[in-house]
């Protein structure tokens, strides 16, 4: 079994990497279920990591329905990260419906060639898991990240099955979300070749912060946050006059 670990920063990855982890998911801000990492960091981490490095191409958290603009973003991301030399991609796009969305999905898997593809946990957010999984083999993806649709994949370990089942090796079921060294030989057992996991253990809090950065409000995966137009004049019009 091949344990991938998602490294949000270049620690993560390093520590993975001399830990003995297969391969790497490279991200940013976990908190959100992670987005496409900086350029600064992605360069980095392909200078200096032997492992096979795939990246996660999310333009930003929120939903995974993608505008016209956020749709050109994740495209020269793919391209950048093909100059890089990275292995694999990370990636989806759903309509609205939460349905996969076949079109820009494949235009993504197409660009992205010579380089893996796997479709990221949006997978979870399908209305019929069994039916998506058909659907991306038809896209000919290389594998399918997804926690069951559950909230942990050890919750969703009977979807998991099944999905492992139906994928008749066309495409590999990496399951993801919560596994760790007391769970992990559950999906080693039952014939999984390749798990996705963190291992992050969150250290002993030596200081606190002066002033909270983060910003709960911000943290809904249902919806896109964006500035807003009338709010931007209604500012200018009174610092202005």
């Amino acid at each position: 079994m091949q344990l991938e670990i998602c490294a949000s920063n270049f620690q993560s990855a390093l520590t993975a990497q001399n830990a003995g982890a297969h391969r790497i998911e490279l991200c940013s801000e976990l908190a959100v279920g992670g987005v496409t990492p900086s350029y600064g960091l992605l360069k980095k981490v392909m200078k200096e990591l032997s492992i096979p490095v795939f990246v996660l191409i999310r333009p930003r958290s929120g939903n995974f329905t993608y505008s016209d603009a956020d749709f050109e973003i994740m495209k020269q991301d793919i391209q950048l990260c093909k100059e890089l030399g990275c292995e694999g991609i990370v990636s989806g796009v759903l309509h609205l419906d939460h349905t996969i969305d076949v079109e820009r999905t494949q235009h993504l898997i197409a660009l992205a060639k010579p380089m893996a593809f796997t479709f990221h946990r949006a997978f979870d957010w399908t209305p019929n898991p069994f039916e998506a999984l058909e659907t991306l083999k038809e896209l000919k993806v290389d594998r399918i990240l997804t926690s069951g649709q559950c909230s942990s994949a050890e919750n969703g370990f009977l979807i998991l099955n099944q999905l492992q089942k139906m994928a008749e090796e066309q495409l590999i079921i990496l399951p993801g979300s919560g596994i760790n060294r007391n769970n992990i030989l559950i999906f080693k057992g039952a014939g999984f070749t390749e798990v996705h996991c963190s291992a992050v253990l969150l250290p002993e809090v030596l200081t606190s912060a002066p002033v909270a950065m983060n910003t709960p409000k911000f943290l809904n995966d249902g919806q896109e946050m964006a500035s807003n137009p009338e709010m931007i004049r209604s500012m200018l019009q009174l610092i202005n006059d």
